[in-house]
């Protein structure tokens, strides 16, 4: 593999780890703040994915939609929430689960009843369309290096909201005591609901800027769920730097993985059973880095022993 390939390969992974980020964000701040499962945040990933492409259909507007996909993924967690999820607080993970799981299907066939099951397409908006001229006569999509570029400053924003304003201290003490802050005149019921919102936000703003790169399609949300769960056990539940760097970590691994092994194997066996294995050795990676990590440190990377 040459060098230029090597690079293209990492900025993929970049790219796809920024994006799971935005997932795994959300993921781990309802996680680490309320203390619930939610299976259902690949369905609000995947409502995200549908209502822009849909506005951006109507419209020809690629900021408008991303702008409605947030909006959409946002007012379907709040309703979620306040219809749902406020009811599962008290309940043990095993009803969590079940219930998201419920919400699975509800949103599936909803999502069909809706839009029919062939996929949406969103095209990229024309000023990012193209190739960009980066150093070393690296030739890269100028729209996945902006999904880059949107990823880590979305970053820095959360690490800001958190560390920085009176609602990430809500969301911190949350986190710690909710009992204590409720005490302390803090209306916890508004703020799991905007805890929750936020989450669903950026899940949403994930399917419409993933959606533009691959189809919007029904279902297209639970691989990145999987996928954001492998995440925030490797970076630590409730760290947002630890999503940001499992993100990263899973990835570039991923996205290496699934080009070097199959081409290492082509060296010492057939080129059709060297891509089979390859490809099958490929996705298992990412899961020998979590087992890895869970060895070394078991609350993850950046998660607090209790």
């Amino acid at each position: 593999m040459s060098l230029i390939l090597l690079i293209e390969q990492i900025l993929n992974g970049l790219q796809f780890g920024v994006m799971l980020f935005l997932t795994a964000a959300g993921l781990t701040l309802v996680f680490g703040v309320m203390g619930l499962i939610n299976l259902a945040h690949g369905s609000l990933f995947m409502i995200g994915a549908f209502a822009a492409a849909a506005t951006a259909a109507a419209t020809g507007n690629f900021a408008l939609a991303l702008m409605a996909s947030m909006a959409a993924a946002a007012a379907a967690g709040a309703l979620i929430e306040v219809c749902v999820i406020r009811r599962l607080y008290d309940r043990d993970h095993l009803d969590q689960v079940l219930a998201t799981f419920a919400l699975i299907l509800i949103f599936s066939e909803g999502t069909r009843w809706m839009f029919g099951s062939f996929p949406l397409y969103l095209n990229i908006p024309e000023m990012l369309s193209g190739p960009i001229a980066l150093p070393g006569g690296i030739q890269y999509p100028l729209y996945r290096l902006t999904l880059i570029a949107i990823g880590l400053i979305i970053a820095l924003g959360l690490f800001l909201l958190i560390s920085r304003t009176r609602l990430g201290i809500q969301i911190r003490a949350g986190e710690s005591d909710r009992e204590m802050i409720a005490a302390l005149g803090v209306d916890i019921t508004r703020l799991y609901t905007i805890v929750f919102a936020l989450g669903a936000a950026l899940a949403g703003l994930a399917g419409a800027l993933i959606g533009a790169i691959q189809s919007v399609q029904v279902g297209m949300g639970e691989p990145v769920l999987i996928l954001a769960f492998v995440v925030i056990v490797i970076g630590g539940i409730g760290s947002i730097k630890g999503a940001l760097i499992g993100s990263l970590l899973v990835g570039v691994t991923n996205t290496l993985g699934a080009v070097l092994l199959p081409a290492t194997f082509k060296l010492i066996m057939e080129p059709a059973t060297a891509a089979t294995v390859g490809s099958s050795l490929a996705s298992m990676l990412i899961y020998i880095l979590m087992a890895i990590v869970l060895i070394v440190k078991p609350t993850g990377l950046f998660g607090v022993r209790v």
